[in-house]
């Protein structure tokens, strides 16, 4: 398991959720934070959190569907002047649930695939490469289990193509000290899984630590559960 302290993580979604409980499992390793939020003023509460670790943290923010924001959250990050080394692509929204799975709008599938394919795709495109140039870097895209439901075919596609992308990435890293990997954060109580969910949001450290604490030689293009990881490891303990 390696050191992270003073790495530099940017973490999409970070406002809440997920992505809010990977900011603080990271900053108790000793990252530094990048925060993202659709708006500068939905970091507010992460950032709060994030006050008893002894890290530098910062706040970016623009909607992922949009390209003209992406680009102006790439430059934000950028304006930090600091280095990228770890990015966990967190940030998904759901489709629609449609009974009538043959209804799915045009919207439903674009802005499925804007949201959760694309946007990962052109952030890995703006700080792969300068990981690559440091000699480290890790990145997480989230996916998802789901399966066997038509109803949420545009979501269930979208994270598929998730899957593939990062497989597909993970072959031209292989000869790099960067990893890329996939994490499913398994079915957790957030505003994405719902109240019904199996697992409490919290659930999902320390396991989701996991892709970023493996070594420059360790899986690459490999499917990480964060469920998994926290029943069968000891290593994340405190």
């Amino acid at each position: 398991m390696i050191d992270l302290k003073g790495k530099n993580a940017l973490i999409t979604g970070s406002s809440r959720g997920v992505g809010q409980q990977v900011a603080q499992g990271l900053a108790n390793l000793g990252c530094n934070i990048i925060v993202h939020g659709r708006t500068r003023e939905s970091c507010t509460k992460t950032l709060d959190m994030l006050e008893k670790f002894e890290v530098n943290t910062y706040c970016v923010f623009g909607e992922l569907s949009d390209e003209s924001q992406m680009d102006h959250l790439i430059n934000q990050v950028k304006d930090l002047k600091i280095s990228v080394d770890i990015l966990y692509n967190n940030a998904a929204i759901m489709s629609p649930y449609r009974p009538d799975f043959w209804s799915h709008s045009y919207e439903d599938w674009m802005s499925s695939f804007k949201v959760n394919v694309y946007a990962m795709y052109k952030l890995s495109a703006a700080f792969i490469p300068a990981m690559i140039e440091n000699g480290f870097g890790r990145v997480v895209n989230l996916t998802s289990g789901i399966r066997h439901e038509p109803e949420l075919a545009p979501y269930a596609a979208s994270k598929w193509a998730v899957n593939k992308l990062t497989d597909d990435i993970a072959i031209k890293l292989e000869k790099t000290n960067v990893r890329i990997n996939m994490l499913d954060p398994g079915w957790l109580r957030t505003d994405l899984g719902g109240s019904s969910a199996d697992h409490a949001v919290e659930e999902v450290l320390p396991g989701a630590l996991a892709p970023a604490l493996i070594e420059n030689d360790g899986p690459n293009g490999h499917l990480f559960s964060a469920i998994v990881h926290n029943l069968n490891t000891d290593d994340f303990k405190n």
